[in-house]
């Protein structure tokens, strides 16, 4: 008779092939993307041939980006090139039949999987080029101005409150930055003297943070497309291959004090009063109970630290099919805040705010974020 698996084992499992799957998106990443330029390929070779006449540059167009994907590609697979060294002391040898006939090493379109797996992995390579879009946000030049709208208000606040006049040694300052992305935030107030330390819960975020920031030592070492994979609302061709380079700084130029911890917000922060500032950005609405959240802020936080807070309220798990969720509109979310036990020092409402978008395509999304200070009481 087979044992059953304790429940530990079972975690381990899941784990090891979540870990698995996540590779994987990023290895099927170039046959995806191409399936959709075969798709636009296929339906104009069955067009009148006036019509195909008419769509030749536009099919040039699809040769380019073809090219725009190797370049991706190539970036793509450096990014995952160390990712089975990142977590010491844990195995992600994977089972083959824990992956179901999922792991990658045939075509994409002739691969024996389901429809539904195949869903899955299209859904999968989407995040891994939201990864891409997000290299752009934090770590080029491109993202300056995304970078200024949403990060510079949190690093005004930091400032104005541990003034260097007052603060010359700011290495004793413990800031937290939990749903750091790919890290230029956390970077950044890093640079400017502080102890930050950066944590996020997404392995494809954590595959490319861990790139860029222990792999990247030059300036503009490498290129990419983010929107080649776009292809409604450009004004021309030209638009949807558009390059960017990155890193805009080298992320080894400032090491210090500065750290970057995988895993659940929750599971991870549980020490009470243990930092001066809870630095969130686009973050709070990422809980499926946001209360949990500003409860656990309260909790990590020394008396008299705070809490700067920039962002929407997506609600991530919003009508998501098997998940909690729930989405309090933002007077009821800051009397919760109140409710506590935080003091509010400020807030300022309609923060205009983009993330990731296109600054050439015709459709711009554009939050309205709130921004807000809270302190824990001194006593």
């Amino acid at each position: 008779m087979s044992s059953i698996p304790a429940a530990d084992e079972i975690d381990e499992a899941k784990e090891r092939a979540h870990f698995q799957a996540v590779v994987n998106a990023f290895k099927y990443y170039k046959l995806c993307c191409l399936d959709r330029i075969h798709k636009s390929e296929k339906i104009i070779s069955i067009l009148p041939d006036l019509h195909q006449k008419r769509l030749d540059k536009y099919r040039t167009y699809l040769t380019k980006f073809k090219k725009c994907l190797d370049v991706n590609n190539s970036v793509v697979h450096l990014i995952i090139k160390h990712v089975d060294t990142m977590f010491e002391n844990v195995d992600h040898t994977i089972d083959p039949a824990e992956t179901n006939g999922t792991e990658i090493g045939c075509n994409y379109n002739n691969c024996d999987i389901s429809s539904q797996k195949k869903h899955k992995m299209q859904h999968d390579v989407e995040k891994v080029q939201t990864v891409i879009k997000n290299i752009v946000r934090d770590w080029s030049e491109a993202g300056a101005a995304e970078r200024e709208q949403c990060y510079k208000p949190i690093l005004d606040e930091l400032e104005a409150r541990y003034p260097k006049q007052e603060f010359i040694d700011r290495s004793h300052i413990k800031v937290l930055v939990p749903g750091a992305g790919l890290g230029r935030l956390a970077w950044e107030i890093a640079a400017r003297g502080f102890s930050c330390q950066g944590n996020e819960f997404s392995l494809f975020m954590l595959f490319a943070s861990n790139f860029l920031l222990n792999k990247c030592h030059e300036e503009n070492e490498y290129t990419v497309y983010p929107w080649v994979h776009q292809y409604v609302n450009h004004m021309t061709s030209e638009h949807q291959v558009t390059q960017a380079t990155f890193p805009d700084i080298p992320p080894s130029s400032h090491q210090s004090h500065f750290s970057i911890t995988a895993g659940d917000f929750l599971k991870v922060y549980k020490t009470a009063d243990d930092w001066e500032c809870v630095a969130s950005c686009f973050f709070i609405d990422c809980a499926p109970n946001v209360i949990e959240f500003i409860e656990r802020i309260y909790e990590i936080l020394k008396p008299g630290g705070i809490w700067i807070n920039l962002g929407p309220l997506l609600y991530h798990y919003s009508d998501m099919p098997n998940e909690i969720s729930i989405e309090p509109p933002y007077d009821i979310l800051m009397d919760i805040i109140s409710d506590v036990g935080f003091e509010i020092l400020k807030e300022k409402t309609g923060v205009k705010t983009k993330y990731a978008q296109n600054p050439n395509s015709m459709l711009q999304n554009e939050y309205n974020s709130v921004y807000f200070v809270c302190r824990k009481p001194s006593s």
